[in-house]
């Protein structure tokens, strides 16, 4: 079984590189983006809603196109919980919403909190949708044939197996052979019945 991936060297490296380029990212956006008044903190707020949004599109992408292997993997560590991990911030999220209503500012502050939070899932599930429309799905080969996906979820269903025939029955059948007190019937033991002549032989 292989080790885990928090204990290997190169997916550790590729997250701590990703989360670098984006804390940097988010740093330097948060530094372009004017602040909003009364002191609304649009810089966290579009952070985070691009952020989900880039999220939801990676990994829908990522998962349509194959399994968690190989560079797929590479790559999810690196720009999901790495760069992703370090561009969007829920601290900062927090730690604005409390100054905003320290100072006295609640309804700004409850509206940053819940419109993070709604428009967040709301951009995240956006980006899970355009991943979905844009990456197909790649068709499975079996036995040297190409299926759709609708004919693999085809062959998945129980299939419905016939009943088997009765078998055939063996030798052939043998009359019963007739009472012995019948009247006017003589059997000679070999299956070969004669007419009964008055007792004249």
């Amino acid at each position: 079984m292989p080790n885990p991936l928090h204990t290997r060297p190169l997916p550790v490296l590729l997250v701590f590189l990703g989360g670098a380029l984006g804390t940097v990212s988010r740093y330097l956006l948060g530094l372009a983006i004017p602040t909003l008044g009364p002191g609304f903190p649009l810089p966290t707020f579009l952070v985070n809603l691009v952020g989900a949004f880039a999220l939801g599109l990676l990994l829908e992408g990522l998962l349509r196109g194959g399994n968690d292997v190989g560079w797929r993997q590479r790559v999810r560590l690196l720009l999901g919980p790495g760069f992703m991990g370090g561009f969007t911030t829920y601290s900062s999220l927090c730690v604005e919403t409390v100054l905003l209503t320290e100072n006295g500012h609640y309804f700004v502050g409850g509206l940053y909190a819940v419109a993070s939070l709604l428009l967040g899932v709301a951009a995240a599930a956006g980006g899970v949708w355009v991943a979905a429309n844009l990456v197909e799905v790649p068709a499975v080969t079996v036995a040297h044939s190409t299926l759709t996906s609708t004919q693999v979820l085809h062959l998945a269903q129980p299939q419905t197996l016939a009943q088997p025939e009765p078998p055939a029955q063996r030798g052939r059948l043998i009359d019963a052979p007739p009472a012995a007190d019948a009247p006017g019937r003589l059997d000679d033991g070999v299956g070969e019945r004669r007419p009964d002549h008055g007792g004249i032989q």
